[in-house]
């Protein structure tokens, strides 16, 4: 069975990689000076962390899969 990239991000890993991008585009904005940039950057990495812990992929649409993590890991095992 192949994995797409919804499923992959759905897992346990792929949600506490999407927390780490998170905090990674957080810090690179805070590091910057321009406030415009810091602003959007942060706005930006809270994205991923909130997606990694609600479980919900925006783009999963897109892949034929529902938003939320558990019923894609349902759809995977069915």
């Amino acid at each position: 069975m192949k994995t797409n990239i919804v499923e992959l991000t759905a897992t346990p890993g792929g949600r506490v990689a999407r927390v780490v991008l998170g905090l990674a585009i957080i810090g690179i904005g805070l590091s910057l000076g321009s406030t415009t940039a810091r602003t959007i950057l942060v706005i930006v990495g809270l994205l991923p962390i909130l997606a990694g812990t609600l479980n919900f992929c925006g783009i999963a649409p897109l892949f034929g899969k529902s938003f939320s993590g558990k019923e894609v890991l349902k759809q995977k095992h069915v």
